[in-house]
């Protein structure tokens, strides 16, 4: 190195040649953190803002619980290394240890799609708590979840692992499951941060959006979690956003994130992230993940050298050390690795129940008393699916199947049929293009399980099945996860032709008989429904529910829990129908480096309701045993708005047995120098469990920021001017009582930083 490189810093040059004191601080609390800093040769700085690696690829202890990774610890400053786990449908550990017998299995609770449909903030965090503990009783520092995208199209591979396509259930959802966590004394993960909404080239796709979509759509589910629960770690997100990775996106980390939102913790890369260590620092980004020597060097010469202040790095520090002395590892917990698993397999089996969702219920088909013989078919009433795959898997002890749910429920089930099944099964696995084999990443993944073409039946099995049994059941499943998204094909989004005549078939011969059939779909986001879903009485979405998945099937399926789920993804008539359809995966279509959101704010149910376009099943749908009424939609404070807004509505339970209903409230507001979507979900609430004939009045509180509208021109939240009218129904299509009120003059809700503007032009959708 020249000696001008070495003139041009020498506080850094002294950082990295000073002999290491002996008697340096240590780290024993928030007070002590700057003294510590201080006491870091600049060697140490650097390694401490990279990561140790992961099993398989660089040093570690880590792979002894199954962690991803970890900090950098320095002993003699008294600051410890932390584990890292993967999420966030429970914590995804290794089960098995070399010489030992103990196993170290985790929880599969309900995947966060099935878990937001619960619509319940409080069983989102009882899940979080359970959660937290298996993390804290397993070792574990910093659970890397819960996950918070949007849904924008139902084709992403990952959707499974986030909530909804709107981020108001999203951030909420998410802040309770964070609260849940955290009240071990552990750290959550907010992830991935942020506009992440594919797997299709995610490590380089540019995602192009206005400011105004990423703050209203894509950035606000984020904005609720960071403000409702303070989670420990936000993780950025591998794409860029319109021209910067988000790693190393200052905007992004500091601007909004710090800045705007006020958030606390610290910020770490999706494994493997980014291109620029360096620039990762400036932007904000204080933990690269999961780490590699060769970081480190570029950081420590970048000091040197003056590229990199040294303050950046003390302040990356601080953010981490700040979190770090709270953990359990710094307060030197003895952990059991004895969580409750019983207790737990209860928490997610009454979780996977309240996430369901009937779709269809045509003459009350379901529930199906205990004396009725049910004909089961489909391949995944055997092999049914907890949750989907890559690092949101969850290595559990076991998951119940369909078939052997409704069987301990006490359900006759045919037993010709039902062996069959098993024989297919079983002699294709044997199978070399069938075998279950190891996980190309790692045996922490789980298994490849290789989909198994849907049994053909015979005619005369159908028709023998029907005779002999009073009800059709047929299960569909679909899985999908990390680095591949779907497609619209037979067999994915699409029934394949063996499903289809499945369905047709089975549903035949049944009414025949004058019996009923349901179809019961085990997956994780949206198929094509409407093209058979009138060949059938029943629907049950059951989603991907996990361990506990076939005695939560049977829960529903026997009335002994009410369906009581409501869509947070809308599934469309067909796919051409999503505003995204156009332009996902990106351009070029054969090897996409850019995608462009020109739906822009119209996502989701915001775009079905605004351009009247028909649904298959709207946001905000589903169905229950019992009927409810909702009336005397009420605004306390009269019909001009102040400051905020209180609201009540009355819900009955008009039916005849017990239910609870999911009240939502939405906000259709006047366009005035900003267009609006035709309705906007602005809050929501769930009864609790009202009798025949019981009634509750809900309250709900909405302020100016909550009506807001975002401004790109002021770079500010904009309460405009009119009348804005709310609508409380049971859907964002089923509304049953509406109250208005106006705004007298426009109103600046807050001011925030004018970032992240796209560098392109591009065309958005709009009504005009």
């Amino acid at each position: 190195m020249a000696s001008a490189e070495l003139q041009y810093l020498p506080s850094a040059q002294k950082s990295q040649t000073s002999t290491v004191q002996t008697n340096a601080p240590y780290l024993t609390d928030a007070a002590s953190i700057d003294r510590v800093i201080r006491a870091m040769t600049l060697e140490e700085k650097a390694k401490f803002v990279v990561g140790v690696g992961m099993p398989g690829f660089t040093r570690g202890p880590f792979e002894i619980t199954g962690a991803v990774g970890g900090t950098y610890g320095i002993p003699r400053l008294g600051i410890p290394e932390l584990r890292m786990a993967d999420g966030p449908a429970g914590l995804r550990i290794r089960p098995t240890r070399p010489g030992q017998t103990q196993t170290y299995y985790a929880t599969a609770f309900p995947i966060a799609t099935s878990l937001a449909s619960t619509w319940d903030t409080a069983v989102a965090k009882v899940v979080g708590e359970a959660q937290g503990n298996e993390v804290k009783e397993y070792g574990i520092d910093m659970f890397l979840a819960p996950a918070l995208n949007i849904h924008r199209n139902p084709l992403n591979g990952r959707n499974f692992e986030y909530y909804s396509e709107d981020p108001l259930i999203s951030g909420k959802i998410a802040a309770s499951v964070v609260n849940g966590i955290q009240s071990n004394g552990v750290g959550a993960t907010i992830k991935h941060f942020a506009a992440n909404n594919q797997e299709t080239n995610r490590m380089i796709i540019d995602t192009i959006v206005s400011q105004r979509a990423l703050r209203e759509i894509y950035l606000k589910g984020f904005e609720i979690a960071v403000k409702e629960s303070r989670p420990w770690a936000v993780m950025s997100s591998y794409n860029k956003i319109n021209g910067t990775y988000a790693s190393e996106n200052t905007d992004l980390l500091t601007a909004v994130l710090r800045k705007d939102w006020g958030f606390k913790g610290f910020v770490m890369t999706d494994w493997f992230a980014g291109k620029d260590p360096v620039e990762q620092m400036k932007a904000g980004n204080d933990l690269i993940m999961p780490g590699a020597s060769k970081k480190s060097n570029l950081i420590k010469l970048a000091v040197i050298s003056g590229r990199l202040d040294e303050k950046v790095l003390d302040r990356n520090i601080k953010n981490i050390l700040q979190i770090i002395i709270q953990t359990p590892e710094f307060k030197k917990y003895q952990n059991s690795d004895r969580p409750d698993l019983k207790a737990h397999a209860m928490v997610a089996r009454t979780a996977a129940a309240e996430g369901m969702v009937l779709l269809r219920n045509k003459d009350h088909a379901l529930p199906i008393s205990k004396n009725k013989k049910i004909a089961l078919f489909g391949n995944t009433q055997i092999e049914t699916i907890k949750g989907g795959t890559g690092s949101g898997d969850v290595n559990a002890a076991y998951t119940v199947s369909i078939a052997d749910g409704l069987t301990d429920a006490g359900y006759e089930l045919n037993q010709e049929l039902l062996s069959k099944y098993k024989v297919y099964i079983n002699s294709l696995r044997q199978q070399e293009p069938y075998k279950i084999k190891p996980n190309p990443w790692g045996e922490d993944f789980g298994k490849v399980v290789p989909v198994i073409p849907e049994r053909p039946l015979e005619e005369n099995e159908i028709a023998s099945a029907a005779k002999g049994n009073d009800f059709g059941m047929i299960v569909i499943g679909r899985n999908s996860g990390e680095a591949e998204d779907r497609k619209v094909v037979k067999g994915d989004y699409l029934l394949s032709d063996a499903e289809k005549d499945m369905i047709s078939r089975v549903s035949s011969e049944f009414r025949k008989q004058g019996k009923k059939v349901a179809v019961i779909l085990n997956i994780g986001g949206p198929i094509e429904v409407a093209s058979w879903r009138d060949k059938v009485d029943s629907i049950l979405l059951a989603w991907q529910p996990g361990q506990e998945a076939g005695n939560a099937v049977a829960d529903i399926v026997s009335g002994k829990v009410n369906p009581a789920g409501k869509l947070t993804t809308t599934f469309p008539l067909k796919y051409s129908d999503v505003p995204s359809a156009v332009n996902f995966p990106g351009t070029p279509a054969s090897n996409p480096v850019k995608v462009i959101y020109q739906e822009d704010i119209y996502v989701g149910y915001r775009y079905y309701t605004t351009f009247r376009v028909k649904t298959a099943y709207e946001f905000g749908y589903g169905l229950s045993y019992t009927n409810f009424n909702i009336s005397d939609v009420k605004i306390s404070e009269g019909k001009k708005f102040k400051d905020n807004l209180s609201l009540s509505a009355m819900v009955e339970n008009t039916g005849s047995v017990p239910g609870r209903e999911v009240v939502q409230v939405y906000v259709s507001a006047p366009d005035g120098n900003l267009e609006k979507p035709a309705v906007e979900l602005k809050a929501f609430s769930k009864t609790k469990e009202l009798k025949p004939y019981q009634r509750q009045l809900l309250h709900f509180n909405l302020n100016a920021k909550d009506l807001a509208s975002f401004d790109e021109e002021k770079s500010a939240w904009i309460l405009e001017k009119g009348t804005y009218t709310v609508k409380v129904g049971a859907s964002s299509e089923n509304i049953k009582g509406s109250a208005t009120f106006t705004v007298d003059h426009e109103m600046i809700v807050q001011k925030v930083s004018d970032v992240l503007k796209p560098k392109v032009d591009f065309k958005r959708l709009t009504k005009q």
